[in-house]
């Protein structure tokens, strides 16, 4: 989410925030291993809207304390916020060439806000993290585990 004009705009997220620079995890016991999660903050503009303006800057210092706190930590890698939905696209391929549409045709209200990458010990570390989330007394916070990630190129 980020502010425009004193609202909220979903059509400018944030800039990405990466783990690199920061105070780093100590290593993890030989066998043990640490899990990726994926939180999820659903949202649309209606919500946005209904905040009054003054409490954004509130918010937004909120949800800014909150990133740093975890990526000091080294257990937040990412916080992205998208943009509006109307600004979404599909993509196809058509003939070898993109084949590009608006979209996604959502039939629900509410659509993929922000997404945060969490590197942690455990799903209840993960867990602890998510009901931090400053919105998570009034708004559940979806959590995915990662099971799969393309080793990096060495």
């Amino acid at each position: 989410m980020m502010m425009a004009g004193g609202r909220m705009s979903r059509t400018s997220g944030p800039a990405p925030t990466e783990g690199r620079g920061h105070a780093t995890k100590a290593r993890q016991p030989e066998g043990m291993t640490e899990m990726k999660y994926l939180m999820l903050i659903y949202g649309n503009q209606e919500k946005w809207d209904s905040l009054p303006a003054e409490e954004w800057p509130e918010a937004i210092a909120k949800q800014e304390a909150f990133n740093s706190k975890y990526r000091d930590t080294g257990e937040l890698l990412g916080a992205y916020g998208l943009a509006d939905a109307v600004n979404a696209k599909l993509v196809r391929r058509m003939d070898g060439a993109p084949a590009v549409t608006d979209g996604p045709y959502l039939e629900t209200k509410e659509y993929i806000a922000s997404l945060y990458l969490l590197d942690c010990e455990n799903e209840e570390r993960a867990q602890q993290i998510a009901a931090d989330m400053p919105w998570a007394d009034a708004e559940p916070v979806e959590l995915w585990p990662i099971l799969h990630e393309s080793p990096p190129v060495l």
